[in-house]
């Protein structure tokens, strides 16, 4: 238990617990916005087993207001990196998040049958766990 909190503490202390958090913050944010776009699209445009076809448009969304909430807030003063080369490299991680959920998604409509919103949870965590390592990394060092 000692050992959980000190590295607790070594991450307070280098600014990657606050960071964590505020990308947590962040990242439910753009979730909350992907699910607004993704489930009326299975639900009213896409059949459920073509249910993948949502996924870029909700990631599309998300990434604005993630991209936003995230270079502004969760990794504000953490660029080395400002412009162009920072906006793309921030695409690519979306980009692996998006083929990430993307194969989430088809393997739970496509190939398990389940409901469209079932691969959400999954997906959207995943992306999670990827993208903030990325971003923490290389996009916002």
């Amino acid at each position: 238990m000692q050992a959980i909190w000190r590295q607790v503490e070594q991450m307070r202390a280098s600014g990657m617990l606050g960071q964590l958090v505020r990308f947590g913050i962040a990242g439910g944010i753009s979730s909350v916005v992907y699910s607004l776009v993704y489930l009326p699209l299975t639900a009213y445009v896409f059949p459920p087993r073509q249910a993948v076809a949502a996924v870029p448009f909700a990631f599309a969304v998300a990434v604005v207001v993630g991209f936003f909430l995230h270079s502004r807030w969760s990794f504000k003063g953490h660029a080395k990196e400002a412009g162009a080369g920072r906006h793309f490299k921030f695409v690519i991680v979306q980009a692996a998040g998006l083929s990430l959920n993307a194969v989430i998604t088809w393997i739970g409509t496509a190939l398990l049958h389940l409901h469209p919103w079932i691969p959400l949870i999954p997906a959207v965590f995943l992306a999670a766990i990827v993208t903030f390592v990325l971003n923490r990394f290389w996009v916002f060092n």
